[in-house]
């Protein structure tokens, strides 16, 4: 699968060799990383991936993209489907960025790229969590369309039904 490119960034859907890469640690003359990346968070994602990867082949693109900023290259966190779409089409989606990097509209870029992608590959509608104190989220899925459906003391929850003809 090829990367995606938005404005500023690069979606980068990660392979077996780059999530074992990530999952080390340590950067290699391949990566450029921004600080604070991976995050636990990216790990989290990474390590899934390579554990659906061994048990059901290649994810992509139903798998966790690298974010790159297109100005410098440097990896500033993820995005990542929860798996391929169930027996509706539903498709859960989660994201994180360096601390650096919040604030600048690139989460809410990297969301209506993978938004687009699922529409492309024949997801019936995107969801998506967040905690009710994080407003930057809220506003993330808010930007690009997601309605909020319902909440609870744990979580808000976020969906967006996608039209194929779009």
């Amino acid at each position: 699968m090829v990367d995606t490119t938005t404005n500023r960034l690069v979606l980068h859907p990660i392979d077996a060799v780059e999530a074992e890469r990530i999952l080390g640690g340590a950067a290699t003359s391949e990566d450029a990383w921004a600080s604070g990346y991976p995050s636990e968070s990216d790990l989290k994602a990474v390590g899934n991936l390579l554990a659906a990867t061994i048990a059901g082949g290649d994810q992509r693109p139903w798998g966790y993209f690298q974010l790159r900023r297109r100005i410098d290259g440097l990896a500033i966190g993820g995005i990542e489907f929860f798996g391929p779409p169930d027996g509706e089409g539903t498709v859960e989606v989660g994201y994180g960025l360096v601390p650096d990097a919040r604030g600048h509209g690139y989460a809410a870029e990297a969301l209506a790229a993978v938004i687009g992608i699922a529409r492309t590959a024949g997801a019936k509608r995107v969801v998506a969590n967040t905690s009710p104190d994080n407003v930057a989220s809220q506003r993330t899925m808010r930007d690009v369309g997601m309605p909020r459906v319902s909440a609870n003391a744990e979580a808000w929850h976020y969906e967006l039904l996608l039209d194929s003809n779009q």
